[in-house]
């Protein structure tokens, strides 16, 4: 129709109006210069823009662009570095340039095309040869891991598909290293590269002649003379003390300092624990690759459970040793500074039964810093609580991990002092009398677990014993195991997991900056939104308060003795210590929003779990028992605020009252089931 713009004229109308306002991105070989110009490496841009380095690659080769605000945030990048790294002038048109007067010109001769025997086959695009000057970058410029099949296809993130040309299990090591290009760049200029991951799916496994099911359930791990392991020995490929077990490492030792270890995961043999990773095991290997590479891209590679990958992140952003040069000029291993870095023995009341140091301890003396456990005393309840007909309970997002920012721990051994004065900023264990300090009785007692009152005096954590202080009350300590040498260990392993929760949270649709209302309706489907981003999500959690609870791990096998040494604690991270004071600080936490509810809005909660509290209330919603100020619509002060940031509170779920009024009688903790299920079970 005439009066209808020209497509090809409104087409052009908008790349010029796209040019005007600057959003049209440099080209793509402007974009590698300008990242190379500044040192930096595609993995740093990726987490800057909360992306896979894969997709920064692919906007570097021309093969995608980004989109919304990521092409936002990538442009406004690019245009700072191009400020501070201009392009070199060209010549002008028709100018002679002087060739080099060191070598003479050389005809361009193309490079040879890829034979078709070549074992690694990728089925996209193909990327560039791998420049000089980014050896390491382009040695993992396939992502972190892989997830094989048994048709030899290996997934990776971003789509990535290769073919795997390996049929036995020494070929497929040889391959992950040599040709598959995988691994992930160190946290920590001191640290080491992640070893490439390899998941097996039962096809796979089965085709690699790995049994369907390990036999020895107790061990989890292959007989020593089964052939697959025989095929390794042969090879000269060597496993750790766990053997082959669901997450076997492979390796030879290091030859130049170059690292040569593969790590693999056996999925048949239940290498992702449905407690941590929901589902993922039985999704298609694609996107199990894309929900594998997002946890690896965002927290680290899995190395194991949850629980070990929570203790390698500590060690992977805060290596114990860094390269120094000695008084002789020769380079040798130092501590790094802030770090942990050598295994130390705890005092005697930090230790679990089983330990050395804790023969011969007195009954009590021990440090008992624990999650709360607490129920209220039905006889307690009040008649206008029991007239209210439901029961709410409140969950404090990522609790462990809001608890260990910005906490300050001990990073060396432990000095014995006896009535030492009460410093808040000296991390250890304290010996002193807290019971002379009472609470309303409808509050759980801040000093114990279970909520009871203290009776005599007790070792407590630092963070304990300050809030006592907080409260205005004197305390004076008779005895101590005190940490000079002190810092925020835990405050990068914090931010990196906060970072993914929240990366994963705003992918399911639950943002900060929400309106209460909007973010209690997000939370009501978010898990629905994604099962993969939803088995993300739990893994991230799952890694929090696993790789806490990884600090105190006690001895495994019924071998073993009390009072015998067992592996972990030869490591640096075994601090039963640090643990204590997360879980000291995360207690605290919670009574102090419970302690402000309480004097400020009358309001007493009838149980605790954790890092979940029940409160009787008129309506099924938090909204109706949560006070918020109606005329600026924000919490009040000091208590409970619900939102996705760490440290604030969802809804756990809600029951009649007469429901969890009934379970009080029985002795039972209704924040337990709150939500329908068992809590402690479902890994919350």
């Amino acid at each position: 129709m005439p009066d209808q713009p020209d497509p090809l004229i409104a087409g052009v109308d908008a790349l010029l109006a796209a040019v005007q306002s600057g959003q049209v991105l440099p080209a793509p070989e402007e974009r590698v210069r300008l990242r190379r110009a500044a040192g930096l490496t595609e993995a740093a841009v990726a987490q800057a823009l909360r992306t896979r380095p894969a997709s920064v690659q692919a906007w570097e080769e021309g093969r995608s662009e980004p989109s919304g605000d990521k092409r936002e945030a990538y442009r406004r990048l690019l245009e700072g570095l191009a400020e501070r790294f201009p392009a070199a002038a060209e010549p002008a048109a028709g100018a002679q340039v002087p060739a080099p007067a060191t070598a003479p010109a050389q005809p361009s001769i193309p490079a040879p095309a890829p034979a078709r025997s070549q074992p690694t086959t990728a089925r996209r695009a193909p990327a560039p040869p791998a420049a000089a000057e980014e050896p390491g970058e382009r040695r993992f410029a396939n992502g972190p891991l892989l997830v094989l099949d048994g048709d030899g296809t290996a997934y990776g993130i971003g789509g990535l598909v290769l073919d795997c040309p390996a049929r036995t299990l020494p070929a497929l090591v040889e391959w992950a290293l040599e040709q598959a290009q995988i691994g992930s760049p160190r946290l920590h200029r001191s640290g080491r590269d992640g070893d490439p991951l390899v998941v097996l799916t039962a096809t796979a496994a089965e085709s690699l002649g790995l049994p369907p099911e390990l036999a020895d359930r107790r061990g989890l791990r292959l007989p020593d003379n089964h052939p697959v392991i025989k095929q390794l020995t042969k090879a000269k490929w060597q496993l750790t003390k766990r053997g082959f077990g669901p997450w076997a490492r492979i390796y030879r030792p290091a030859e130049g300092g170059r690292r040569r270890c593969v790590q693999l995961a056996v999925l048949p043999w239940e290498a992702l624990d449905t407690r941590a990773w929901n589902d993922a095991a039985t999704l298609p290997p694609p996107e199990l690759a894309q929900v594998l590479g997002d946890y690896a891209t965002r927290v680290i590679t899995p190395r194991g459970s949850t629980a070990v990958s929570g203790l390698e992140l500590m060690s992977a952003l805060r290596p114990p040793t860094r390269a120094v040069r000695g008084e002789d000029g020769v380079w040798q291993s130092g501590p790094v500074p802030g770090s942990l870095a050598a295994a130390v023995d705890p005092a005697p009341p930090e230790a679990p039964d089983e330990h050395p140091v804790a023969v011969g301890r007195a009954e009590g003396e021990v440090l008992d810093e624990e999650a709360y456990e607490w129920i209220r005393d039905p006889e307690l309840l009040t008649d206008a609580e029991c007239a209210l007909p439901w029961a709410v309970g409140v969950d404090v997002n990522m609790a462990f991990a809001a608890a260990a920012n910005r906490l300050n721990l001990g990073l060396g051994a432990p000095v014995h002092v006896q009535q030492p004065a009460f410093d808040k900023t000296l991390p250890g264990s304290w010996f002193v009398d807290l019971s002379h300090i009472s609470f309303d009785p409808r509050l759980p007692n801040p000093f114990t677990p279970d909520g009871a009152q203290p009776q005599g005096p007790a070792w407590y954590a630092t963070p304990t014993v300050a809030y006592a202080v907080e409260l205005g009350y004197d305390v004076r300590p008779l005895e101590g195991w005190l940490r000079p040498e002190h810092g925020p260990y835990l405050d990068p392993w914090y931010q990196r997991l906060r970072d993914a929760y929240l990366a994963t949270m705003a992918e399911l649709g639950v943002t900060s900056g929400m309106e209460p209302a909007e973010f209690l309706a997000a939370m009501e489907q978010h898990k629905q939104h994604d099962p993969g981003r939803a088995a993300v999500l739990s893994a991230i959690k799952a890694t929090v308060k696993g790789g806490i609870g990884k600090l105190r791990e006690r001895p495994q096998g019924a071998r073993h003795r009390p009072g015998e040494r067992w592996p972990a604690l030869e490591r640096p991270t075994w601090r039963p210590d640090i643990r204590a004071a997360v879980i000291s600080a995360a207690r605290i936490n919670m009574h102090r929003k419970m302690l402000a509810l309480a004097t400020k809005a009358d309001l007493y909660p009838v149980a605790v779990l954790s890092d979940c509290a029940v409160y009787p209330s008129p309506g099924p919603s938090p909204l109706d028992v949560l006070p918020y100020d109606p005329a600026t619509g924000k919490p009040m002060p000091g208590g409970f605020r619900l939102g996705v940031s760490p440290g604030m509170v969802k809804h756990e779920g809600s029951q009649s009252f007469l429901w969890a009024a009934q379970l009080l009688d029985q002795a039972h903790n209704p924040a337990r089931h709150i939500k329908g299920t068992d809590a402690a079970a479902g890994g919350e």
